[in-house]
């Protein structure tokens, strides 16, 4: 890119500014899956002293969703559940939601935000922690859910041996699920 805004102020920019911006923006955009992945891969071989590194563990509980029926926008979420453990070691569930909720439903958002919670039931007890703190959202809609999301796919996917796809297979889904954000200030300028 050779032409560049001329403002040093966003007030004095001009709507020349900003379609010469914008086009960039959709360029940019449009790799967000290849950063997200980028990212996640960064999980690789940290295993934090689990069985299995945290990348394992992300691919083979997208696995465990997609083997299991799942559609493409929670198998999406399931693998990218703990992208946040590089970024945000006491909050990373925050971080991952933060990255899917343009692009997710309000439910698999929520599951995804709390699941650091409902996956707390299997291990809090262990480091000092209550284990039922998720029946604090006994009531939410969302909270089966998210119980039967750590049930089935987070909880145990951390078996070395157990079926684990490699990130190529997830690829066409994250390419279409961050094509087009469904909630954003920004939608109706990437349509």
């Amino acid at each position: 890119m050779t032409d560049r805004a001329h403002f040093t102020r966003m007030q004095d920019s001009t709507r020349e500014d900003w379609q010469l911006i914008g086009g960039e923006f959709m360029h940019f955009a449009k790799g967000l899956p290849e950063r997200v992945v980028a990212h996640l891969k960064l999980l690789e071989g940290d295993y934090g002293g689990f069985p299995v590194d945290r990348y394992t563990h992300s691919l083979q509980t997208a696995t465990r969703a997609l083997r299991d029926g799942r559609d493409e926008e929670y198998v999406v979420c399931a693998l990218l559940h703990d992208i946040g453990d590089t970024l945000g070691s006491f909050n990373h569930p925050d971080i991952a939601a933060a990255i899917l909720k343009p692009f997710v439903s309000e439910d698999n958002h929520w599951m995804v935000q709390h699941h650091g919670i409902f996956q707390g039931h299997y291990f809090f007890h262990h480091i000092g922690l209550d284990r039922d703190m998720r029946d604090a959202f006994r009531e939410h809609p969302c909270h089966e859910r998210t119980a039967e999301f750590c049930a089935l796919y987070d909880n145990p996917a951390f078996d070395a041996k157990a079926e684990t796809l490699p990130i190529e297979h997830f690829m066409p889904m994250l390419r279409r699920l961050f094509a087009q954000p469904k909630q954003s200030i920004y939608k109706s300028v990437t349509a």
